[in-house]
């Protein structure tokens, strides 16, 4: 996979991309990471890649020239079709289902905002407008980065077990059950029994009701939209009532 970051502040990314897994994709050549300094795109002599807005206002927006410029020469230096991305707080929700969409694709492209805001006419460009949340950051840079990384972590090759990701939270709409790993004891608490026994079934078994108690008590949201049995959906009720018993 290919990924393009448009960005103003290009250095955020020196750190965060190289190690991890993140370096270890880029290391065996499973992601391909450009990140472009917007500045490149301008044409006065300061460089500039923000103005006032019209009708007043407070913060500077940011101009739409350079980032039509950058995005174009940008998708021309490869082949592989990208989707075009915009960071913004107006955006769609990022989660587990996007960074799986993400992951099946040849290469993204992701445009930074900064400044108060972007030019209304830059989002022309995009395919994608994504926000990683209900607040606003300095910059898209770090939501590039996040995306970057859920997206990275589940292409083939990239974790140890390419089942991992399979288990992970979100991936089947519930929580990740409770992990557990030496010593058997530590001040007093026991890992559960059925980890130790080597029944395997009992094991999935174990795990899927924990998963389901653990989304119930801390994402109750989740739970509807929860592929869940009958059966299932009993615990799951069973937890919430627990959860809320003062």
């Amino acid at each position: 996979m290919r990924v393009d970051v448009i960005s103003v502040m290009p250095q955020m990314f020196d750190g965060p991309m190289g190690e991890s897994m993140i370096g270890i994709a880029r290391e065996r050549g499973i992601l391909e990471l450009h990140v472009h300094d917007l500045r490149i795109w301008t044409e006065d002599k300061h460089r500039t890649t923000d103005d006032t807005p019209y009708g007043g206002g407070p913060g500077m927006v940011m101009k739409p020239e350079p980032v039509f410029r950058a995005l174009r020469e940008v998708v021309e230096s490869d082949p592989r079709e990208a989707i075009r991305i915009v960071l913004s707080p107006r955006g769609e929700r990022f989660d587990q289902r996007m960074a799986e969409e993400f992951s099946d694709a040849a290469r993204l492209l992701f445009i930074c905002g900064r400044y108060e805001g972007l030019d209304e006419r830059i989002f022309s460009l995009a395919d994608r407008v994504v926000s990683v949340g209900d607040y606003v950051l300095t910059g898209g840079e770090l939501a590039a980065m996040v995306m970057i990384d859920a997206t990275t972590r589940l292409l083939p090759g990239v974790l140890g077990d390419d089942g991992s990701a399979a288990e992970e939270s979100f991936t089947t709409g519930l929580l990740e059950y409770p992990q557990y790993t030496r010593p058997a004891v530590f001040e007093h608490m026991a890992v559960p029994e059925v980890l130790r026994s080597g029944d395997h079934a009992a094991v999935a078994r174990w795990r899927r009701e924990q998963a389901i108690r653990m989304t119930a008590r801390m994402r109750p949201d989740l739970i509807e939209a929860a592929a869940l049995s009958d059966a299932e959906m009993k615990i799951a009720r069973e937890e919430l009532e627990r959860s809320n018993t003062p």
